[in-house]
């Protein structure tokens, strides 16, 4: 059986974060009053280093000028980040 290598912890948990402030999200406002576990953002984090869409990630936010309305498809998170939203 074949192990998805992790990407680089911090790398994810930057990305991830800044995803959620382009659409507008704070994940510690959404943890604090419920609407996120701190299980489920770690899985966010997990989930993002070991997709292989980093590099899209990085294009996406960098073509951002406006407030997207929803998270970019390729997101392998997008469904937790268009919930929040």
């Amino acid at each position: 059986m074949k192990h998805a290598v992790l990407g680089d912890v911090e790398k994810h948990f930057w990305l991830t974060r800044s995803v959620a402030r382009c659409l507008k999200i704070s994940l510690t406002e959404a943890m604090s009053d419920g609407r996120l576990s701190p299980d489920e953002y770690a899985e966010m984090v997990t989930r993002c280093r070991a997709s292989d869409c980093h590099e899209k990630c990085t294009k996406w936010l960098a073509a951002q000028q406006s407030d997207p309305r929803s998270a970019p498809g390729f997101c392998v998170n997008s469904q937790v980040f268009n919930r929040l939203k």
